[in-house]
């Protein structure tokens, strides 16, 4: 069998990742940062024999050797074949950009693939999840974005809070391409590359409190915090959590997979056209949301995406926004939105 460790299992597109694997016949097994995380996976999945699916607990991913002092994560028997590396530190409370950030996301990335080769010698490839954020670039829109584009973000300009979650994104993606570079270890990676992810969240970890920042604007749509105005889009791709899920999943069963970068985006939306979807197919919502003709602020002249190599050579076949937008205020009505 085809053993596989996810790291972040809890997290919002990790949830869904363990469905894939188990649907797929691996092995597989999660981190997660405390046993409730754990035991709360393997009650959502009762008929999933204890060998199929199981966890370890590792309570901080970017501390210093947090994956040595855990050699049982990553060690392994049988070995493990695969590390999907999901998990990344997250909190709102940044006070010193290096410490709260950009140390804990290179080292989070840096630290697994450090352990990986000192202690997992049979695993043949690591996918690691990144971001647009270390593709766009903010200053200075190209004309088509794919995978070749990199982030042009320097330390220095990390120092800045509002650009220090797209740095540390970079910054950790670079320090894995140049980790496999320099220490030539037994795997390759791949990473995928998603934008803002919209969609359900798996059921044991639906909550109101705990919606991803993604789908926030989709609570607060259906909740009528929009009635009066809608709030600014921001980014204006997109991407549903199962096509990204599905990307990882794809990125260890295809060998040409194997030192690609992945952009996975379905394509571009704006909040003006979630409201619109949601008023025409749950009606009863009409009056948390905002009036028919509240201006739309997608913008004329857009750039252009190029997700042809997420098709190609992961077979992905992306989901249309429509279905996302129902299947997310659905399972946000679900526990009481």
């Amino acid at each position: 069998m085809v053993k596989v460790l996810l790291t972040g299992g809890s997290g919002f597109i990790a949830a869904h990742i363990v469905d894939i694997l188990l649907q797929h016949g691996f092995d597989t097994v999660v981190t997660v940062r405390s046993e409730e995380k754990g035991k709360q996976i393997l009650e959502a999945h009762p008929n999933t024999p204890k060998e199929k699916l199981s966890y370890v607990i590792v309570t901080d991913v970017a501390k210093d050797g947090a994956f040595d002092e855990k050699k049982q994560a990553v060690k392994s028997n049988p070995p493990f074949d695969y590390v999907l590396h999901t998990a990344s530190p997250f909190h709102f409370n940044v006070q010193d950009p290096v410490k709260d950030f950009l140390d804990p996301a290179i080292k989070g990335t840096t630290g697994i693939l450090k352990a990986i080769k000192a202690y997992a010698p049979s695993v043949k490839r690591v996918v690691i999840t990144s971001s647009f954020a270390a593709i766009v670039n903010g200053k200075q829109h190209p004309k088509v974005y794919s995978e070749k584009e990199w982030n042009p973000v320097t330390w220095e300009e990390a120092m800045d809070h509002s650009q220090v979650y797209r740095a540390s994104k970079t910054f950790a993606e670079k320090a894995a391409w140049d980790f496999v570079e320099k220490e030539k270890p037994n795997f390759d990676i791949a990473t995928i590359n998603p934008p803002l992810v919209f969609g359900p969240v798996v059921h044991y970890l639906n909550t109101l409190e705990s919606v991803n920042t993604s789908n926030q604007r989709f609570r607060n749509l259906i909740q009528g915090e929009m009635k009066e105005k809608i709030a600014p889009t921001g980014n204006f791709l997109w991407v549903d959590v199962r096509d990204v899920a599905l990307a990882h999943v794809r990125a260890i069963e295809v060998p040409e997979a194997g030192g690609e970068r992945f952009f996975v985006t379905a394509g571009f939306f704006s909040n003006k056209k979630i409201a619109d979807i949601i008023r025409e197919a749950r009606p009863e919502l009409e009056s948390k949301l905002p009036p028919v003709n509240a201006p739309d602020d997608f913008p004329a002249n857009i750039f252009e995406y190029d997700n042809n190599k997420s098709q190609r050579v992961l077979g992905l076949e992306y989901r249309p926004f429509k279905q996302t937008v129902i299947d997310t205020v659905d399972a946000l009505l679900a526990v009481g939105a």
